[in-house]
């Protein structure tokens, strides 16, 4: 049997989770190798109020397993996760920002919202985990 083409199948993946999730042109696929394994980092970009996000990292043991598990994850987070909104600001602008997380609790839903960022550079105002619809 033939091996599939990395590129090709990575293409396809990563086009599977834009499409699943709804966010065609908005996620940054961040891979990294971390203890002989690939870990992918799916960050989104809100474009609203100009802000990337962490919406979830998964560890594989390349690069197309790792997209696997993300896809897998995409097709279930909702029954996985609960869902929390946060109300947020920076400190140079006054504009109260709200953004959506799902998260399994409130610190790893601050830790999306706070990723690949120093924790001066927004002023959190209030984290509610949102009731079961």
């Amino acid at each position: 049997m033939n091996k599939p083409d990395i590129y090709i199948e990575s293409a396809r993946l990563q086009s599977a989770i834009e499409n699943h999730l709804g966010m065609e042109g908005s996620l940054i696929f961040d891979f990294a190798n971390e203890s002989n394994q690939t870990k992918l980092n799916l960050i989104t970009v809100n474009k609203r109020h100009n802000q990337s996000f962490l919406f979830h990292a998964v560890m594989g043991t390349d690069k197309l397993d790792a997209l696997e598990k993300m896809l897998a994850y995409a097709k279930t987070y909702r029954e996985q996760d609960h869902s929390y909104t946060i109300q947020w600001t920076e400190p140079t602008r006054k504009e109260l920002h709200t953004s959506y997380f799902r998260a399994k609790n409130m610190y790893e839903a601050l830790d999306k919202l706070y990723y690949g960022r120093d924790v001066q550079a927004i002023t959190v105002f209030s984290v509610v985990m949102n009731p079961i619809a």
